[in-house]
């Protein structure tokens, strides 16, 4: 008996189980991104639907599951002569967010491919998830390099494992299942499309349904086995149903007005490629199974939308995932036929069917297709106008102006962080700069060094063939460079003197337009704001810039200006994130006009002297200068000599500007001298 918790037992959460039942009706639907706040089940659930799936055959003794009526002809444990069969359970495997890339894609033995020509291959996660569940916990923190192997493995059903000319392909089919907080970063929009659904998830707010999680998952944990005896008839009715609604899936048919509508769907809505129109095809069509329909209704076209467009129209991370209902209930009643013949011409006066229900709810929606643009800034009224330049009161938050492509910022230096792309950076992928010793396991062979190791050896090793001696201790690591993500540091001036309501929305506009530059380069970001009597902490550093882009929006401003309060602030976060990740490099981002007049009663050496710890500590620095008028105290450009750093005006920060280039920060000579 299972002691993972049982499916059914799951309270609530309709559209995760829905979604979950429909790739188990249906693998080619695509997988699953479970998109929620912790502590929300999510994991729970996804566990619990592999002790529903059906068994499934495979060749005895490959370790690659091939299938007994079509065994992979490339399979490297092949070919398969009429050795019988096996069955076993589906397998779930999971894809830690800290796993090694030969732990996801296998490990091939250089050493022996080398020296006797054979290719010894150790299956990695691909090869174990194959005919399974694929299932990544905290997907959005995933690696960039393990997202590409799976985005590759998604895209074309099979795994390739390259090593200096050695080549391996095994299948690779499996039904991807992901579960995220958005609140630490949202996914990159190429692995984000490769789910076929998604689905967000929230604790309830009903005390009723809240006491009934708790007390099933006490009686869980006081007796695993007893309390999943007590849900076997549920599990067994609902594997029984899943079985029912496979054989039937082949017989549901997808009318030409029914994929009319899908077509329209996603025109609608204004979704990239053709991915969703497919997923939404096989997604009513599972629907219609799974309620023992064979065939599809405008309903189940209203439903698959619902999980399947959400997260295929974001455009930039600071979009919320959704879709407007009602637009939604238009588009299909503009275009809904007859749904009882193949007739594409759409007919305002047909019937509508809702059909069956479809086994579940339809996710919450947060978006609105018609919301304004971050750059939209309504007109201002009398009570909005902002109060005289320097004043002491605070004023409420101004919109940010409209984000545009900045130049390329990063830090001097070659650096071990976490890959990205945005400084220089030894990595496990990019260009050979170099070779050395290996580290335990060889990952990536440097084959010149290791012939050059080897070559003065061979005869006192008794060479007398073709093949070359290779030893351990010739092997040779590939030292590569490429790029890393930087912890960027946001210090905004929000006072008085940069409450003028257009220059306030333009100061926005660039700071969102570099936290959009920093999701794409992978980067983490924090955002320390200064105002009035001192300086606070507005977002710790995190990897969720949508989340920055929100504490930025709230931002009101007003009052003195604290300079050397933002930058001693700035400078304990830096120093508690050495500690924490000592190889993620920072970049000190300060948008202000320099003045400073708030912080003790030198304010400006107060500031000065707070610049100069940054730049002791070797912290790369960017000071973007806000200050605007016919007359520049030139202000920003004396700080960013105290921080040993650069200073760039707004129009400079343009990738498309005309005036000045923004260059590498960089920190004094002396400094780097004495480091």
């Amino acid at each position: 008996m299972s002691t993972r918790f049982p499916f059914t037992a799951v309270v609530g959460m309709d559209d995760l189980r829905l979604a979950l039942l429909l790739n188990a009706v249906s693998p080619a639907v695509g997988g699953v991104l479970v998109r929620g706040e912790k502590g929300t089940a999510k994991s729970t659930a996804v566990r619990a639907l592999a002790e529903l799936l059906p068994e499934v055959a495979v060749v005895a003794g490959c370790r690659f599951s091939c299938d007994p009526a079509s065994p992979d002809p490339g399979c490297p444990d092949g070919p398969h002569p009429d050795g019988g069969s096996d069955a076993r359970p589906a397998r779930m495997v999971e894809l830690p967010v800290g796993a090694s890339e030969d732990r996801l894609v296998g490990a091939l033995d250089i050493e022996r491919a080398l020296a006797e020509g054979v290719k010894a291959f150790e299956p990695g996660l691909l090869a174990a998830a194959h005919r399974g569940i694929l299932y990544v916990d905290e997907v959005n923190l995933l690696s960039d390099h393990l997202i590409d192997h799976l985005l590759d493995a998604a895209a074309m059903g099979a795994s390739h494992v390259e090593r200096e000319g050695v080549s391996v392909r095994h299948a690779a089919r499996f039904l991807l299942v992901g579960t995220m907080n958005p609140e630490e970063g949202e996914l990159r929009p190429q692995l984000l499309d490769r789910f076929g659904l998604t689905v967000e998830v929230a604790a309830s707010r009903d005390p009723r349904e809240r006491v009934e999680v708790v007390r099933r998952r006490l009686a869980f944990e006081d007796d695993p086995a007893a309390f999943a005896e007590r849900w076997a008839g549920e599990e067994a009715a609902l594997r029984r149903r899943i079985v029912a609604a496979r054989e039937l899936l082949p017989k549901v048919s997808l009318g030409d007005a029914v994929l009319l509508q899908i077509a329209a769907t996603c025109a609608a809505f204004e979704v990239d490629g053709m991915r969703a129109d497919i997923v939404m095809a096989r997604t009513a069509t599972a629907l219609a199974a799974w309620a023992g329909r064979d065939e599809v209704t405008s309903e189940d076209v209203r439903q698959a939308a619902l999980l399947a467009l959400p997260h295929r129209r974001r455009r930039n991370p600071f979009d919320a995932p959704g879709l407007d209902e009602d637009k939604l209930d238009e588009t299909l009643e503009q275009f809904k036929g007859d749904e009882n013949d193949d007739d594409p011409d759409p007919g305002p006066d047909g019937p509508g069917d809702g059909g069956p229900g479809g086994g579940g709810g339809v996710p919450p929606q947060g978006g609105d297709g018609d919301a304004p643009e971050a750059g939209d800034v309504p007109e201002e009224t009398p009570a909005q106008a902002p109060a005289p330049q320097g004043s002491g009161g605070e004023r409420a938050a101004v919109k940010a102006g409209e984000p545009f492509r900045t130049k390329m910022l990063s830090v001097p230096g070659l650096g071990d962080g976490a890959a990205g792309r945005r400084s220089r950076a030894r990595t496990e992928h990019g260009r050979t700069t170099g070779s050395t010793r290996p580290r335990g396991a060889l990952t990536k062979l440097h084959l010149a060094a290791t012939v050059r190791a080897a070559a003065p050896h061979q005869r006192a090793r008794g060479r007398s063939g073709a093949g070359l001696v290779v030893r351990r201790d010739d092997l040779r690591q590939a030292v590569r460079e490429g790029r890393e993500g930087n912890l960027v540091l946001f210090v905004v001036d929000a006072s008085g003197s940069m409450a003028a309501r257009k220059r306030m929305g333009a100061v926005k506009g660039a700071v969102l337009s570099l936290l959009l530059d920093a999701y794409q380069r992978r980067d983490k970001v924090g955002l320390v704001t200064f105002r009035g009597r001192g300086a606070e902490l507005a977002l710790p550093p995190t990897s969720s810039v949508d989340a920055a882009a929100a504490r930025l929006e709230e931002l009101p401003t007003g009052g003195r200006t604290p300079l050397s309060d933002g930058l001693l602030k700035a400078h304990d976060v830096l120093r508690v994130e050495r500690l924490r990740d000592p190889s993620r490099r920072p970049l000190l981002v300060v948008v202000t006009d320099g003045r400073a007049t708030g912080g003790g009663p030198d304010p400006v050496g107060l500031a000065a002297r707070a610049a100069r710890l940054h730049a002791a500590d070797g912290t790369a620095a960017v000071v973007v200068d806000c200050e605007a008028g016919p007359v520049r105290l030139g202000l920003a450009g004396n700080l960013a000599r105290d921080l040993g750093g650069t200073a760039v005006t707004l129009d400079e920060l343009r990738a498309d500007a005309i005036a000045g280039l923004v260059r590498e920060a960089q920190v004094n000579r002396s400094v780097r001298r004495a480091a």
